[in-house]
């Protein structure tokens, strides 16, 4: 049995649960763009956890918005869904009655929650600790790389290893070092490549590669005026813009429903989080509706 999850700290603690549970012999991190969009081949042994609706999975574990831009399950489907703050926070609740020796974990799911829904506070975004930094070093979005490899070193480590413990692991100080040692860059080259347009901020990285390393949190410190933030570099290859929006974690005030907004474009996400991929042509004109709705939205 496959196991077909996100490589983020939500897919890894999802990981952890489902993997304690049940006979997985593989795991597959993929972009919840390549399911949207088909390009990945769901069969009927896989479990899939925090990840778009697949019809031909064996099960299927998420939290995200179900919109229109994915495919909606039926109501016999196996496995679990809930506006959950974090979908390990699903696969919990699914699991542990049957399998208690994953309360064991608890702590972990619980940090989870509060990393994938964005309860931080100011001190976890500039002095992160324990689960909260370990979810920076695995954020694709911190710009680390690599991260299939050391997926699945974290996984065979958080299943017996206290926090402290796999904090230490050389892969893990590294990263955590890189993120810290780069801080100062990271802050500068936001500051420069960012402007405030009413209550957004938008980023553009799309002349820098490769992309800087830092904190995606950190924009929010330097424009606390703002409740939501767009940013942007290049997707896979110059076909396509990637774009990212999500509300201020310091300034709760944004109306706009990200998920909703990024199935406009055939993405997807949560009320206060989400993701698309733009068609390089027409990415000027689209980013400027995106800030135009948000700003509309107030």
């Amino acid at each position: 049995m496959r196991l077909v999850t996100r490589g983020d700290l939500d897919g890894l603690t999802s990981a952890v649960l489902i993997t304690a549970c049940e006979p997985i012999d593989e795991v597959v991190l993929v972009h919840p763009q390549d399911i949207t969009d088909r390009r990945f081949a769901v069969t009927e042994d896989d479990v899939m956890a925090n990840l778009p609706f697949s019809p031909t999975a064996a099960k299927w574990f998420d939290h995200h918005l179900l919109t229109d831009s994915n495919e909606k399950p039926p109501e016999d489907f196996r496995g679990a869904y809930a506006l959950a703050p974090s979908a390990a926070r699903v696969v919990y609740d699914y699991y542990r009655g049957a399998h208690p020796q994953i309360e064991k974990w608890a702590t972990l799911v619980d940090e989870t929650d509060r990393v994938d829904s964005a309860q931080l506070n100011l001190n976890d975004v500039l002095d992160p600790q324990d689960y909260i930094l370990l979810g920076f070093t695995l954020d694709p979005r911190s710009g680390l790389g690599g991260y299939q490899p050391y997926f699945m070193e974290l996984l065979e480590a958080l299943r017996d290893k206290p926090i402290a413990e796999v904090m230490a692991l050389p892969s893990v100080a590294e990263r955590a070092a890189r993120l810290r040692e780069q801080d100062r860059a990271f802050r500068e080259v936001t500051q420069q490549r960012s402007r405030l347009d009413g209550n957004v901020v938008f980023t553009d990285f799309r002349d820098l590669s490769p992309l800087p390393i830092g904190n995606r949190f950190i924009v929010y410190t330097l424009f606390p005026q703002a409740n939501i933030s767009l940013r942007v570099h290049w997707g896979p290859s110059k076909l396509h813009v990637a774009a990212t929006v999500g509300h201020s974690i310091f300034n709760r005030t944004s109306r706009t429903n990200v998920g909703l907004l990024m199935s406009k474009l055939g993405g997807g996400g949560h009320r206060g989080a989400g993701t698309c991929l733009l068609p390089a042509e027409r990415a000027e004109e689209l980013i400027a509706g995106l800030i135009a709705a948000m700003k509309a939205d107030g």
